[in-house]
């Protein structure tokens, strides 16, 4: 079938866009504001076409341990949640990176601590790439800013998963996952046969056969010099991501002054802050991650030369900011602009606070 285009939200996007690209199964919870993830996978129903599982478990600790075990099995797996809800699944993400298991995990950002608001917030960053969950390790992240990102990240982020043999996650929030835009849905693909997995991954649980034997998989290593060089492949797995795997969005920067960093839905008022900010003669441009990890260090560090500051915006208290700061590496002054509890910047607010923090 070809692709089609249509109007939705970027939760259904990313609901139709797991069907179309052959997820073989959806374990997830509801919560505010993801629910239409699951609601839509239900109303839409892809076990009667597709085969695909779409299972409400009894908790999100259930969710992401069925996750767990279809990833373990070499199947697409993936859930989704918004922030205390991620927090639920910590430990279960931890385990799969232990285990080196390919997965997706989808948040949809809400404002917090605690149950906080139903309101977009960008407030897990430090909770995503600095290793929510306990250990050593890192998590695949994709940073979506429009609805088409939403639908096109399904696909990447498993792509991603696989090849590294490590989950994934879509960090996006309420204002992209509630919003509507049109958006050209993915070709459908066909599920992969049985054959298919046992030849794409050697290393799944599907048993013993007779040309090979039965996999073992576990985060678990009582051995002190076992797990230390478990640590080690992992670090060097990390090392080989951060070296091939950055991507990032430069908009109006070739003749920039000043530089604005953000991703997702503040990325998008940024870009209506530059065209204010050149109509007063200031030149702005915006450096948009895409991977939050890997992070684009390299990139920022060398605009440090070249730009007289740079000001993070995110909704929360600042985040980003400090692996801005770090990749910088004290060449220019680096600001931070956020709004809390819900409250999305308005491209003026960013605007006012560039010159109050950072042009001088």
């Amino acid at each position: 079938m070809s692709e089609e285009i249509v109007l939705m939200k970027g939760n259904e996007a990313i609901a139709h866009a797991a069907i179309r690209y052959g997820v073989d199964g959806y374990f997830g919870y509801p919560i505010t504001p993801q629910s239409e993830i699951i609601e839509t996978l239900m109303e839409v129903a892809p076990w009667k076409t597709t085969g695909m599982v779409v299972l409400q478990a009894e908790s999100e600790v259930a969710a992401i341990n069925m996750v767990y075990g279809g990833a373990a099995c070499g199947k697409y797996a993936m859930t989704s949640s918004s922030s205390p809800g991620i927090s639920l699944k910590q430990e279960g993400i931890s385990y799969m990176a232990g285990a080196e298991l390919p997965a997706l995990i989808v948040n949809v950002q809400r404002g917090g601590p605690g149950l906080g608001t139903i309101q977009p917030s960008q407030a897990d960053y430090f909770q995503t790439v600095k290793g929510g969950g306990h250990g050593d390790y890192k998590l695949i992240t994709l940073a979506p800013n429009s609805v088409q990102e939403m639908a096109d990240f399904v696909g990447l982020a498993f792509e991603l998963a696989f090849k590294y043999r490590n989950p994934a996650m879509i960090l996006t929030d309420g204002v992209i996952g509630q919003m509507m835009e049109k958006v050209k849905l993915p070709a459908w693909q066909q599920r992969r046969s049985e054959q298919e997995i046992r030849e794409q991954c050697p290393w799944a649980t599907l048993g013993k056969t007779a040309d090979r034997k039965p996999n073992i998989i576990t985060s678990l290593e009582l051995d002190s010099a076992a797990m230390e060089k478990n640590n080690e492949r992992f670090q060097a797995k990390y090392r080989v991501v951060e070296a091939t795997e950055v991507r990032y969005e430069e908009i109006k920067c070739d003749d920039a002054d000043y530089l604005l960093v953000a991703f997702g839905s503040a990325a998008r008022i940024c870009q209506k802050t530059i065209d204010l900010a050149r109509k007063e003669g200031i030149k702005v441009g915006l450096v948009r991650p895409i991977t939050l990890w890997p992070f684009p260090t390299e990139v920022l560090y060398a605009y440090g030369g070249r730009v007289k500051g740079m000001l993070t915006v995110e909704l929360n208290a600042g985040q980003m900011v400090e692996d801005v700061r770090l990749a910088v590496n004290g060449q220019i002054p680096v600001a931070h602009y956020g709004r809390l509890g819900g409250i999305v910047p308005t491209p003026e607010g960013v605007l006012a606070a560039l010159k109050e923090k950072v042009v001088h």
